[in-house]
């Protein structure tokens, strides 16, 4: 299939979409710092990885390996979840289960690799306390619960060490797989049965790494061995019914280069599954996310029959889909790409739903299963940092998502857990794609917004260096819904894709071509400076800031052009050596006169993190600028636009006294931010445009899915 047939035919999935009735979309984010104690050092890495939900569905269980802890929360409403607390273990919790009052939880102690040891820990959830144990003689991965509750079964993986040798396989001793009775609430420690795994893969076969495992309602139990890119089949007796190898996918129309530029050309050779994430969807089929570990990783899922065929293979078309609403982590090309790292899979109401987590996209997709062999792409939900884990509640309509990445220590945001409900309500996102394109358009990274004019349903778009081999303009049609990219324009110069670019403003210069704001770095040769573009995106003329202002430059340079007359203003982000601080300047370069100017801009109170300027853009008689902090989450406290008359806007001579102007409040831009898809306040609102009518577009810079839960937010504000 053509990558142009791919996007039709996933512009069809996201665009016309499902039944209503099918919709999800986040009703509620939870940091899972909340579950500390009031005493306690939050500052500390915490995590949200594998979770699972109470029989009635009003608590939800997760682990937390860096603090040692399962964390607990009340979702009796669940848009309004509460913290419970966390339940210290004595080891690293790997997968936990509640059954009754009572929680289940794999724990691993080993002191090494090459001495793996673990336990499975009771605890009684009213007590909050550990009343019983089994030692499993091993380092347990993941657990299941059969669908009747009588037993639990147990992926001993004892994993390999990675920095020994080429860190591959053998290396013992081998994992094995646990079958544990469940008894009045109890495990029957005594009964605990050992199933042995090994002489089964060509891959180590000595050497079994069990890695997933899930029981469907006839008892059977299914595991990857991931490593050894094997699956086995336990059945309801306990003893083994099948098992086969993994295999291999060739992937086309994927993008293999980490090389600062979007290009879904290339194609592999075969890539063994190394399959993760397992789920029974009836009593004959399940599905495996193929995350990959040592060698492999195909970027997707497979569909199975017990016996080992192939009923369905997603090949690349879900990262195409992923591309096209701005989520592919292209960092991740040369690797395992958007990296799928489990799957859920549920019955709501008539619909068979799967939900594939991709760990580097950030996002899950969810599919109606009604036909295993022609899986219907529904929706794509944004997930927060990492998904890990998930957990369908359809008795209450209700899809929750564990999120393990915590980037705290770097400002950015903390470890979430993230609540959907499926309602008759239209998908909330994505709020931009490419589906539809004439040819796979990948893009992200939208550092700056701009008017079409004469056309209201038109903006443009430019991402910024993250994509520093393919700078691009954007064509958006806002009166398509979800907002659709219908063109991309490379910047070029010399007639190839423009070097040293970091474009964070963008205007028109109203015969059809752009004036750009490239934001310098001096550590990476990028100058400060403004651009021209025609239409056709080639470079036609560059104007260096003065030397005067250059010998004060910080990193932190342009992030906004307008143009008003001919003038052209730019908007520079932080102080710069010469500015007092709290103040930023507004450039202006009169492109008849070739002269700069500029005026201060006063900035809001500094908190704890940095305040600057996003954006500059015009409309009637105001220059409207966005002005942030580089907080995150509960932190944010600065998203806002103000307005300067352009009536005070009277640039002055570089190097003297610069006039400082009054500003006005116009927008507080928090509430939408935490509204419009119930997530986290994300940092970077980067672009403002005003279109052909007059109201207001906000966009928000995901860069690039780099530490970032690349979420791009496009809104109408209205008229402000």
């Amino acid at each position: 299939m053509t990558a142009r047939l791919l996007s039709a035919a996933s512009m069809l999935a996201l665009l016309a979409g499902p039944a209503l009735s099918d919709s999800f979309n986040r009703i509620a984010s939870f940091p899972v710092v909340a579950n500390m104690a009031g005493d306690e050092d939050r500052g500390r890495p915490s995590s949200a990885e594998i979770i699972s939900a109470s029989p009635d569905g009003m608590t939800l269980i997760y682990t937390d390996s860096p603090l040692g802890v399962v964390g607990l929360i009340d979702i009796s409403d669940p848009k309004a979840p509460k913290p419970l607390g966390n339940v210290a273990l004595n080891g690293e919790p790997t997968t936990a289960h509640i059954i009754g009052t009572r929680a289940f939880v794999g724990v691993n102690t080993s002191e090494n690799h090459a001495n793996p040891s673990g336990r499975l820990a009771v605890i009684d959830l009213q007590g909050a306390a550990e009343v019983a144990s089994c030692d499993l003689g091993g380092q347990p991965d993941s657990v299941a619960v059969a669908p009747d509750g009588s037993f639990l079964a147990v992926a001993i993986e004892n994993e390999r060490d990675e920095d020994a040798g080429d860190g591959g396989l053998p290396q013992m001793p081998a994992g094995f797989l646990v079958r544990l009775p469940v008894r009045d609430g109890a495990p029957d420690c005594a009964a605990m049965q050992r199933i042995d795994l090994a002489g089964l893969a060509e891959i180590a076969p000595e050497d079994p790494e069990p890695e997933f495992v899930d029981i469907n309602e006839a008892g059977e139990i299914v595991v990857t061995l991931q490593e050894n890119n094997h699956i086995a089949v336990i059945g309801a007796d306990g003893t083994l019914a099948a098992h086969f190898p993994a295999g291999t996918v060739a992937l086309e129309n994927v993008d293999t280069r980490t090389d600062g530029r979007l290009d879904f050309t290339g194609k592999t050779d075969p890539i063994p599954r190394e399959p993760d994430g397992v789920k029974w969807i009836d009593a004959d089929h399940f599905v495996t996310a193929n995350e990959g570990d040592w060698k492999g990783g195909s970027r997707g899922f497979t569909i199975w029959n017990k016996d080992g065929t192939v009923v369905y293979e997603s090949g690349a078309t879900l990262e195409h889909a992923i591309a096209e609403i701005g989520h592919y982590p292209e960092k991740r090309s040369k690797s395992k790409g958007v990296e799928i790292e489990s799957v859920e899979f549920a019955r709501f109401g008539e619909t068979p739903c799967l939900f594939v987590l991709s760990e580097r996209a950030s996002v899950v997709a969810v599919y109606d299963l009604t036909d295993p062999a022609a899986p219907k792409l529904m929706q794509i939900l944004p997930s927060g940092i990492s998904p890990e884990g998930a957990v369908a509640i359809p008795a209450r309509n209700l899809f929750v998502t564990a999120n393990e990445a915590d980037l705290g220590e770097d400002g950015a945001a903390r470890a979430h857990v993230m609540i959907f409900e499926r309602t008759d309500a239209e998908p909330a996102y994505p709020m931009l794609t490419s589906a539809g394109s004439d040819g796979l358009i990948g893009w992200g990274a939208l550092g700056a917004l701009a008017s079409a004019p004469g056309r209201a349903d038109r903006l443009f778009a430019a991402s910024d260096s993250v994509y520093s081999a393919m700078p691009s303009i954007y064509e958006i049609d806002t009166g398509a819904k979800p907002a659709r990219i219908v063109g991309q324009t490379i910047v070029t110069r010399g007639g190839d894709p423009a070097q040293k670019l970091d474009i964070e403003g963008l205007t028109s210069d109203g015969e059809g071509g752009f004036w750009l704001a490239n934001e310098g770095d001096a550590a990476k040769l990028v100058p400060h400076a403004i651009l021209h573009v025609n239409e056709a995106g080639e470079i036609t003329r560059e104007i260096a800031l003065p030397a005067e202002l250059l010998a004060h430059q910080t990193r932190f340079g342009a992030e906004g052009i307008a143009k008003v007359g001919n003038l052209l203003w730019v908007a520079m982000q932080r102080e710069w050596g010469d500015d007092p601080q709290g103040q930023v300047k507004l450039l202006a370069y009169d492109l008849d006169a070739g002269e700069w100017g500029a005026v201060r801009y006063p900035l809001e109170p500094k908190g704890e993190g940095w305040m600057g300027l996003s954006e500059i853009a015009v409309k009637g008689e105001h220059a409207y600028v966005i002005e942030r902090d580089n907080l995150i989450g509960d932190k944010a406290a600065v998203k806002k636009i103000f307005r300067v008359a352009l009536a005070d806007l009277q640039p002055a001579p570089l190097g003297g006294d610069l006039p400082i102007v009054a500003k006005e409040e116009a927008r507080d831009l928090i509430p939408d931010l935490r509204a419009l898809t119930n997530g986290y306040v994300v940092d970077k609102v980067e672009g403002l445009a005003f279109d052909a009518q007059g109201d207001a577009w906000v966009v928000t810079d995901n860069d690039g899915v780099d530490d970032s839960s690349g979420e791009t937010l496009l809104w109408n504000l209205g008229a402000l």
